[in-house]
């Protein structure tokens, strides 16, 4: 499995020979806020966790993408979707509503999508998702979990290999925490230089590695 981190939310998973792309962003969108650019490389599939233009923005995506948003679960050739219903917010969504949770289980890997996830989760969120390889975490507060709420839900899934997003960057002006404040005290880090990273089933780091891409866009 290959993933690329293309900026703020937004991932291009390649899989069982399929190019997914994960909450697409709308280019410039909030008024310049996204600084991110746009995507040219087409992709299969698209997952939405929910309405809001830095993670629905599904004309970014080139080609002619078969869209998912509603939760549920679905198999597309050696690829199986399944998703968890939570909230945006940390009062059960009536501030910013649902958020859905995207997992992807392909080639004996399962990688989860948070989304804007804006609450811890329960032992029972974790029974629902199962045993998770790769998890991309939001990390910046303000409109989802901060860095301690992040590393709660890491601390609670234990996966091997945990992806920070969601944070500041030069390009985005939104009122996001760097991603240093989620890093600051983890004793297993690695910062890459590139946004790729390719994951094997039988080479998974224990205990939890956090990894750190650079966005593509």
């Amino acid at each position: 499995m290959k993933i690329r981190f293309l900026g703020h939310a937004a991932f291009l998973i390649t899989a069982a020979g399929k190019k997914i792309v994960m909450d697409p962003y709308e280019p410039g969108g909030f008024g310049g806020a996204i600084g991110y650019g746009p995507l040219a490389e087409p992709a299969d599939i698209v997952t939405v966790s929910h309405g809001h233009a830095d993670h629905n923005y599904v004309q970014m995506v080139p080609g002619n993408p078969q869209v998912i948003s509603q939760p549920g679960q679905e198999q597309h050739g050696g690829l199986l979707f399944r998703a968890l219903t939570t909230h945006h917010d940390e009062n059960r969504g009536a501030e910013r509503g649902d958020n859905t949770v995207w997992v992807i289980e392909a080639e004996g890997i399962t990688l989860c999508h948070l989304g804007d996830l804006g609450h811890t989760l329960t032992a029972e969120d974790a029974v629902a998702l199962g045993e998770v390889n790769v998890l991309l975490v939001p990390v910046g507060g303000t409109f989802t979990i901060d860095a301690k709420g992040a590393t709660a839900v890491v601390n609670r899934l234990r996966p091997n290999i945990a992806i920070p997003m969601h944070y500041r960057t030069p390009k985005t002006t939104l009122n996001l925490a760097p991603v240093d404040s989620f890093l600051s005290g983890k004793a297993k880090v690695r910062q890459l230089a590139g946004s790729d990273l390719e994951v094997s089933a039988d080479s998974l780091p224990e205990p939890t590695e956090i990894v750190v891409l650079q966005p593509a866009l």
